[in-house]
């Protein structure tokens, strides 16, 4: 439990100042852009096991 919370504090540190505007803009609209990425993979692969896809 204690090693939990010690990379909790750091994550903590590390991202608790994060001032600058272009820098923390950047990151919101790649998390963003990764979420959609991720659900487009989802909706393919969904996709294909339902159209009955052969996995040779």
């Amino acid at each position: 439990m204690k090693t939990i919370l010690l990379v909790r504090e750091i994550y903590m540190d590390a991202f608790r100042n994060l001032g600058h505007f272009i820098v923390r803009n950047y990151f919101k609209a790649f998390a963003w852009f990764s979420f959609a990425m991720f659900f487009v993979v989802l909706y393919a692969f969904i996709f294909r096991l339902y159209t009955g896809f052969a996995w040779d």
